[in-house]
């Protein structure tokens, strides 16, 4: 099978690869795409291997080495050895700190006059009414609770609670 991309090092990229997986202290990841790059590279150090030989020797599947493959060249070594391409959150968070705090201390206070427990849907009606955002959905809440750790109907901080023991 033709290879769409090829990669072909220059001897300072070779020695950057060469390093990364000598040294052994990045991170897992970065050493696997270092071993990709350097048996990939059909440079005249390179040895050039197939995707398939790459894959059965690094015991990674054939996508892997390809998408290794064209990041090299797309967009350079640094980012076909970075850990993570992308960042981890491509939106704002709806919350801060402050707000997700004010949440949920008011799910974990009494719930209104007639209601057993707090609703998703009461919280955020809540949280509107006390002016801590302008608006924010009900999922956003159930989210930030999540997160948390929290549950909307209970009635501890989060700690466990002490083993009775028979001295006590």
């Amino acid at each position: 099978m033709r290879t769409k991309r090829v990669v072909c090092l220059s001897a300072e990229q070779r020695q950057r690869c060469a390093s990364v997986v000598k040294a052994g202290t990045a991170n897992a990841r970065s050493i696997l795409h270092a071993h990709v790059l350097l048996k990939t590279d059909r440079g005249p150090d390179g040895p050039g291997w197939t995707d398939d030989a790459i894959a059965n020797a690094l015991d990674v599947s054939s996508v892997t080495v390809a998408h290794i493959r064209k990041v090299m060249v797309e967009q350079g070594l640094a980012a076909a050895l970075a850990h993570y391409r992308a960042p981890r959150r491509e939106y704002q968070r709806k919350l801060d700190g402050h707000q997700e705090a004010h949440l949920i201390a008011i799910a974990h206070s009494d719930p209104p006059a007639g209601a057993a427990r707090w609703s998703l849907r009461m919280i955020r009606d809540r949280m509107v009414e006390l002016g801590y955002v302008d608006a924010v959905s009900h999922e956003t809440v159930r989210a930030a609770l999540k997160g948390g750790h929290c549950s909307r109907g209970a009635t501890c901080n989060g700690a466990s609670p002490r083993p009775k023991t028979l001295s006590s």
